[in-house]
């Protein structure tokens, strides 16, 4: 079976509750059980730098937004036999000038 699994949070990357903790559980147990899984979750600028030092670029192109084009980025990384991949985009996806990755919510 093959498995895409999409999350917001996924530890060790970025981690504010519980979904942190099971989007990196799970798709390690499916895998244990034999499916081809793979995670994808957004590149927080908040991934500890010792993380993103390991991630190797995959692709890279615009999306029509709207009336304008937002650059997308993708890059991967293994971790415990999960294949992680991470989509780029500053616009976005940078936090450092928020309290979470939710936002000021």
């Amino acid at each position: 079976m093959k498995i895409l699994y999409v999350t917001a949070e996924c530890w060790p990357f970025v981690k504010t509750g519980g979904l942190g903790d099971v989007s990196y559980a799970l798709p390690k147990a499916l895998k244990k059980e034999g499916a081809d899984v793979r995670v994808i979750m957004p590149k927080y600028s908040t991934i500890p730098t010792y993380l993103k030092d390991k991630f190797k670029p995959v692709a890279e192109f615009s999306v029509k937004v709207g009336w304008r084009n937002q650059y997308c980025g993708i890059e991967t990384m293994e971790l415990d036999g999960v294949t992680f991949y991470f989509i780029d985009n500053e616009f976005y996806f940078k936090r450092s000038d928020q309290p979470s990755i939710y936002g000021h919510g």
